[in-house]
């Protein structure tokens, strides 16, 4: 995913002038062949996020589509201030992208764990935040993002991640749902990598006489409200699932849809990561696996929940 992301803006760099590129001490070789292609809409900035963002600001002012990556948590802590005031306030086109979302980079502890980073980025005014599931939706999504109005925050996963979406799909459309399953008494909404995992939890539940619909959202915000309220609206239990803190994310986000609608729907289930720094090191799928996140995992919370749901 990460490599797609990578691609795509050289292959946007080629269909138009303004498309530059700015990263935050990566690796030797990362875009070369942009760097060699394009060496004036190339750069490679020191470890300082803050002056990143003010750089790339400063370009998009100038009439530059500025794609800035970096480690998701280095680009959306330290430089929130940055984002906020030089990016969001001017409503600029912006591009951060956001490497190790979610526990990709698990090993190496909560400094580099982007769990938190969602909701940093919907807190801010005319940000757009997306989380593609696969390479697949990450170059449609790309394609589609040189044309977005004001800034983009997106969120990637390690790379190698299984395709939910094959080639071919429809294009990309920012805030529009993909419905994967769209039949069960149980609505599972998911984002990112995890749409998989829902898909995978939704075949085991099946096996137990459990249909699910499955709504994936590739755009946190804006969400696709009129999707989502007409499939929770059929549904006995809604269950949202995310690779991040149970505040602020996705969950939240359908919470606040249900409330600001005044909705009386059914239940809603929120698997996410708890409210908490993660003490132990590992790989991803191990912490997921601890927290209830790996299709095993949900499948039995959502099969305990519909239980005490309200038939």
């Amino acid at each position: 995913m990460r490599q797609a992301s990578l691609t795509m803006v050289h292959e946007l760099a080629r269909q138009d002038k303004r498309v530059l590129f700015i990263g935050s001490d990566l690796g030797s070789g990362t875009l070369e062949p942009l760097r060699q292609e394009f060496p004036e809409r190339f750069f490679m900035e020191g470890i300082a996020e803050a002056n990143l963002i003010g750089m790339a600001a400063g370009l998009a002012m100038e009439g530059f589509i500025p794609y800035v990556n970096t480690i998701a948590t280095f680009l959306t802590r330290r430089a929130f201030e940055q984002i906020a005031l030089d990016v969001c306030l001017h409503h600029l086109p912006v591009r951060l992208i956001g490497s190790g979302g979610g526990l990709v980079y698990a090993p190496l502890g909560p400094t580099h764990q982007a769990i938190d980073e969602l909701a940093l980025m919907r807190s801010l005014p005319g940000m757009t935040v997306v989380a593609p599931s696969d390479a697949s939706e990450m170059r449609a999504m790309m394609k589609a993002s040189l044309d977005l109005p004001g800034p983009l925050y997106i969120r990637l996963g390690k790379g190698g991640d299984p395709v939910l979406m094959p080639e071919g799909a429809p294009d990309f459309v920012f805030g529009r749902a993909v419905v994967v399953r769209d039949l069960g008494p149980v609505l599972l909404i998911s984002t990112g990598v995890m749409s998989d995992r829902a898909l995978k939890a939704a075949d085991l539940l099946a096996q137990k006489g459990i249909d699910c619909a499955l709504l994936h959202l590739p755009t946190v915000k804006p969400l696709d409200e009129e999707t989502i309220i007409q499939f929770a609206a059929k549904a006995r239990l809604v269950v949202s699932i995310e690779e991040h803190s149970k505040i602020g994310g996705l969950g939240s986000a359908l919470a606040e849809l249900f409330i600001d609608r005044d909705l009386r729907l059914c239940p809603l289930l929120r698997l996410a990561l708890p409210d908490a720094f993660v003490e132990n090191y590992g790989s991803q799928d191990s912490l997921l696996k601890r927290f209830g996140l790996q299709p095993e995992g949900i499948a039995d919370q959502v099969r305990k929940a519909l239980e005490s749901a309200p038939s």
